[in-house]
């Protein structure tokens, strides 16, 4: 796969990643070969289509998949795996029936996840103390306003 890069679109320059883990539906060990290599094919598809989902990581561990996507801000986390779980179930199912009797209840994935954002560059210890910094200068006799201390 590939690392983020700067985003730009015409109001906004972003470098959004995230990190979601999808747990198959019941915890079935289903992502084993070939239903695993299916999967990565199924995920260049999607970027293929959707110019706002770039897949840079994809890793299955039996009974849960690991993705590295990187989005733009105009985009929630929520629809950007809605889209992802939606159409790896359907051509899953599709290409290999045998995971479709094997999770009787007919979904893929279960309800819920995870997901958390990524840095490239940096970590959340270092924006924390970035945003704690602001105001402490006079910039032209303005003081930037601070709300939240610790």
């Amino acid at each position: 796969m590939s690392e983020s890069e700067i985003l730009r679109a015409s109001h906004n320059v972003s470098n959004l990643v995230y990190h979601f883990v999808c747990p198959a539906k019941y915890r079935r060990i289903v992502f084993t070969d070939p239903v695993d290599e299916t999967l990565v094919q199924i995920c260049a598809g999607i970027e293929a289509r959707y110019d706002w989902i770039r897949f840079m990581e994809i890793g299955a561990d039996k009974n849960h998949v690991h993705f590295l996507i990187q989005s733009t801000p105009t985009h929630s986390p929520s629809e950007i795996i809605k889209v992802v779980k939606s159409i790896t179930a359907r051509r899953i199912f599709a290409e290999h029936p045998e995971v479709k009797k094997q999770l009787w209840g007919g979904q893929l994935w279960s309800d819920g996840y995870f997901v958390s954002t990524v840095g490239k560059n940096t970590n959340e210890d270092t924006i924390a103390k970035y945003v704690r910094e602001q105001g402490k200068q006079d910039y032209d006799g303005y003081k930037q306003l601070r709300i939240f201390t610790k």
